[in-house]
């Protein structure tokens, strides 16, 4: 079994601001102990000033949809029509809207129009920051109560290592976030490469819409060069924890040593929106459709009220048996109560993810939900991979301990992969229903989420 230790270094990075620090790596111990706020993102309903997103009714012309329009002087920004929208059925696509004044009264002027199916705001997902401790430590998350180092409350994955259990590059793992730095030293060797693309030709070589998406695509500089530097921090520590190559005496260990990893970017500096949002989903739906075996992506963000839309785009993954696995959520708050999207929809793909500590007990910033929370799994303090600045402003490959929900969301996704692996042939609900059944009943967190414990990967 690979070499869990981490060098670490005391490095100290906000997400949310976007501020260098330069860093140079240290000559330490192997194990030191590294301050590093926690990258998740909370639900506030943010929006885009002056655009809407419209869904017209099947039917409804040009001519019509400009009657809809002059009611708000709006004019039509951007249409947006996926691959996925049109295998779906769908005859219309969305409408992103550019229009003067304020974005609830201009709804409220044409949400009852007969040729308006829906209209909302457009959304911003944002990340914010929750302080953690400094801290000693590395992959408690990945351990069991029969490990060596041991501890009762982690996921288990060592056992499913021991076992031969570590993955496979046939399943692919779609991470929708900012972007990842897919040549990390502790990543290179699972970044995935969209098989349907000859990278720098400059020709759309898989007909979807994007040219050289070799790795991804950024939905929000609208690019296909998912990696920009430090500000993807976050996507980096999703993916470590996914799929951080295990075996090869470096770094750390992601759940699945074996696994691909594609990425599509829609969350920036200032945050994302909701019509990138939607995109970036139907982008891996569409790749699914296109025979890429993706088994699920990890959904780290929140934000915003309920959208149909997005919830649309959910069902389309779902459709295509992807996974859509989804934090629950940093607010500290009773979801059932106040719910918070998108882990709180009701489409039958989504496992909504909360966090635990080391001791097994629910994260004080972490949401719950005796019906809207599927499962809980490590979310504080966790070693995963990161960008880092040396002094000359180079980046390079270091590691980073941070909590949230955002970090115990990906612990599911890889799990899901990793049970892919051993069940090529396994639908979504059936991923879904081993994650769930499978994990460790805890008293404590019986009326915190529907499968009332931990994530359990012994049995993978």
């Amino acid at each position: 079994m690979r070499n869990l230790l981490i060098t670490i270094g005391l490095i100290i990075l906000t997400f949310s601001s976007c501020t260098k620090k330069e860093v140079q790596p240290p000559v330490l111990p192997l194990v030191q102990p590294l301050s590093l706020k926690s990258l998740s993102i909370q639900s506030e309903s943010k929006v885009v000033p002056n655009e809407l997103l419209i869904k017209y009714k099947d039917g409804v012309d040009e001519n019509r949809k400009s009657l809809v329009l002059e009611r708000i002087s709006g004019h039509h920004k951007e249409k947006i029509f996926t691959h996925a929208m049109v295998k779906n059925g769908d005859k219309q696509g969305l409408a992103l809207v550019s229009m003067p004044g304020n974005v609830d009264e201009a709804i409220s002027k044409i949400r009852s129009h007969a040729d308006v199916e829906y209209v909302e705001p457009n959304y911003i997902y944002t990340q914010q920051a929750v302080s953690n401790d400094t801290f000693y430590g590395y992959q408690w998350g990945m351990f069991g109560p029969s490990t060596s180092p041991s501890n009762p409350n982690g996921s288990q994955a060592a056992v499913a290592w021991a076992s031969g259990h570590t993955g496979s590059g046939l399943v692919y793992v779609g991470i929708i976030d900012s972007g990842y730095m897919y040549y990390h030293d502790d990543l290179g060797g699972n970044a995935g490469t969209n098989p349907g693309e000859i990278a720098g030709d400059g020709i759309d070589n898989d007909g979807n819409g994007y040219i050289d998406d070799v790795y991804g695509w950024d939905f929000n500089s609208n690019d296909n060069t998912v990696f920009d530097g430090i500000e993807d921090q976050h996507g980096t520590l999703v993916a470590g924890i996914i799929g951080a190559v295990g075996g090869n005496g470096t770094g750390i260990a992601g759940v699945c040593w074996n696994v691909k990893l594609l990425n599509a970017k829609f969350v920036g500096p200032q945050g994302g929106t909701l019509a990138n949002a939607i995109k970036a989903i139907d982008y891996f739906t569409n790749l699914k459709l296109n025979g890429v075996n993706i088994v699920a992506t990890n959904n780290s963000w929140s934000g915003g009220a309920y959208s149909q839309a997005l919830r649309d785009a959910i069902e389309r993954a779902n459709k295509a048996n992807i996974l859509f696995i989804a934090a629950a959520g940093n607010n500290g708050m009773n979801t059932e109560i106040t719910p918070v999207y998108p882990s709180c929809y009701p489409n039958s793909n989504i496992i909504s993810v909360a966090s635990i500590n080391s001791t097994g007990a629910l994260s004080t910033f972490s949401n719950y939900a005796e019906s809207k929370v599927d499962i809980c799994a490590p979310g504080e303090n966790i070693a995963s991979c990161i960008p880092a600045l040396d002094v000359n402003g180079n980046i390079f490959s270091w590691y980073g301990i941070s909590s949230g929900t955002s970090l115990a969301a990906p612990f599911v996704t890889g799990a899901a992969a990793l049970y892919a692996s051993q069940h090529p042939n396994a639908r979504a609900n059936q991923i879904k229903e081993a994650i769930l059944d499978s994990r460790k009943e805890v008293h404590a967190l019986e009326a915190k989420c529907k499968a009332q414990g931990i994530l359990n990967l012994s049995e993978f």
